[in-house]
């Protein structure tokens, strides 16, 4: 993914938050091995196209009912648009270059109101777009970003706050050392003016020693009641999920650790009007493709569970707003690089015993 993703736009109070405690809880004590995996069966699968080698989704709520799924084609360049009641392919946006309305390696994906919001790998940007026709209203970030994957957006009163994930290795593609790794997350400010999307960079953050250090970095995920922000480290001596505020500290909180057999991708927040609600993560296996499920406040681990098709997911997204079949909204995540998957949430809660369902 890388997501991961982030993701989709929830209105709270005067923020809105899109994708997506005190103390350290190190909430994976008990080994995967010895947990149940659910069984969750797809409601459809799009058509495949492994040479798109597709990454992250985002969800619209289209204001005329053509609701829609939006993937990033890395290998392709593009967005692949899918109609979200059926998973058929309806349109793509985008081709491959440097120029606006162009992409390269596009990665993670947010939707907020009616901006598709990527992050652009290879050509180390921000781009933006509008919905639904996908026209291109500028781009960023170009000067600060060196190897960019996921995105967190948040409306604020002005414009938006974006925080991206920058990968950044050294000359021989490692990791660089802790001291160095102090520019994993970086923000932005967006605001748009018509037909005009402006980007300013408001600077990095990211722990140097101790347990908040971000090895390799991808997905990322805020939830704004909270004040925080969850990070994916998928380093695999770690292989866990660091939790941030939104300053940009390190909250001690660590979510995971123990409980993902692969690599910890896609994140999302599935949010309830008191404050509490779940986190879903991607355990990203080729074989053995896990979603897990925490608590939103506490992050204690929820249950987990699978598809029948779906495995080595990247990105996920979901939406809590009914629409056509989805009566309590919808999970969609990636299937091995070349389609995006749906489950009816209902489906998902009703499997897990979850005792909250809130639809938007």
């Amino acid at each position: 993914m890388k997501s991961h993703f982030i993701i989709l736009a929830f209105v709270l109070s005067a923020v809105v938050q899109t994708g997506c405690g005190s103390g350290q809880k190190d909430t994976g004590q008990t080994p995967q091995n010895s947990i149940e995996r659910i069984l969750v069966t797809e409601a459809w699968n799009s058509p495949r196209n492994e040479t798109d080698n597709v990454d992250s989704p985002a969800f619209w709520y289209a204001p005329d009912g053509n609701h829609i799924v939006i993937a990033t084609a890395k290998s392709t360049d593009r967005l692949l648009v899918y109609d979200a009641k059926s998973g058929k392919l309806l349109r793509t946006i985008g081709t491959s270059g440097s120029g606006i309305g162009q992409l390269k390696r596009p990665n993670g994906i947010a939707i907020v109101d009616d901006l598709a919001i990527i992050v652009e790998r290879d050509n180390h940007r921000i781009q933006v777009f509008r919905l639904p026709d996908g026209k291109p209203l500028g781009y960023f970030g170009a000067d600060q970003l060196i190897k960019p994957y996921g995105i967190a957006v948040i409306r604020m009163d002005k414009g938006f706050s974006l925080y991206v994930t920058d990968n950044y290795e050294t000359a021989d593609e490692m990791v660089p050392p802790a001291s160095e790794l102090g520019r994993r997350v970086k923000r932005f400010s967006l605001t748009v003016t018509g037909d005009v999307a402006e980007g300013n960079y408001l600077g990095s953050f990211g722990e140097t020693t101790g347990a908040g250090v971000l090895q390799i970095v991808e997905s990322i995920c805020a939830d704004t009641v909270h004040n925080v922000l969850l990070i994916a480290d998928e380093d695999s001596a770690r292989n866990d999920v660091k939790v941030y505020d939104l300053d940009g500290r390190f909250t001690g909180d660590i979510v995971g650790k123990g409980l993902f057999k692969s690599q910890p991708e896609g994140i999302v927040l599935y949010e309830c009007p008191d404050g509490g609600g779940y986190w879903v993560m991607t355990d990203q296996g080729k074989t053995e493709n896990n979603f897990l499920v925490f608590d939103r406040v506490t992050f204690e681990f929820v249950g987990m569970f699978h598809g029948s098709a779906t495995r080595n997911t990247d990105g996920i997204v979901l939406t809590q707003r009914s629409f056509d079949s989805f009566a309590a909204g919808a999970f969609f995540a990636i299937h091995d690089d070349g389609n995006v998957s749906a489950f009816d949430w209902s489906e998902i809660a009703k499997a897990l015993k979850l005792a909250r369902t809130c639809v938007q």
